[in-house]
This record gives C-alpha cells, structure tokens and sequence, in this order.
C-alpha cells in the first residue's frame, strides 16, 4: 500500500480557514493537526488522552475540535494538537467515520461508505 494524501480545508471556532493536506492514516485512531495549523486557526485542548505510538511507546496529547471539509464531505470532529515534533497532518479512522467515508487502498481514494442502520 502506497501513501495516499488529500487535500481539505480545516476551520477554526472563528471561522478562520486554511487548506490542510492530510495523509491519509486509517490505522490512526484520530486525526492530527501540526502546531502552526491548529495555533492559526485559535483551536483550544478540549481534553487529554494518552495514544500509543507505531514503536509501542506512549505519549499524551491534548485533543481538540475544528469543522473539516473534504470533496466527499464535511462535518465537526476531534483533533490531536500536534507538538513540534508532528511535521504532517493526519486523517485518521474517527474522522473518516464521523463524515461517512471509508479509504479504497486500492485505488488510494477516499467515497462515501456503505452505512448502515440496523
């Protein structure tokens, strides 16, 4: 599987806005902001959550909330704030489902999923 971006817009709670290029992380629980992005646009922490790392290791991080807006949909979802250390954003699995889109790793798009109500 390759590594797969897209491009979104990422809004603040003053409705400031700026376009955020996501790599696309579906083995990542929530999504990440880098500091310059979530400082620019006047995101708040919310909460603390401790999150496990690819190498086992554990770091805590503060989590916040913007609106998120892709071509295939948008919607309000929770956000890590990203240290110095966190050069990329992220798009991960909360975020995909809150706006009803899965990832095709084949085709390295993102659509609408096939939701259901049971």
């Amino acid at each position: 599987m390759g590594i797969s971006y897209v491009e979104g817009t990422v809004e603040g709670p003053t409705g400031t806005k700026t376009p955020v290029r996501f790599l696309i992380d579906s083995g990542a629980t929530y999504s990440l902001l880098p500091a310059p992005i979530w400082k620019a646009l006047g995101l708040m922490p919310k909460r603390e959550m401790d999150f496990v790392l690819a190498d086992g290791s554990s770091v805590r991080r503060a989590v916040g909330e913007c609106h998120v807006s892709f071509p295939q949909g948008e919607g309000h979802t929770p956000v890590v704030l990203g240290g110095p250390e966190d050069p990329d954003a992220l798009l991960g699995a909360v975020t995909l489902e809150i706006l009803g889109l899965v990832f095709d790793p084949f085709r390295r798009v993102l659509h609408p999923m096939r939701a259901l109500l049971v």
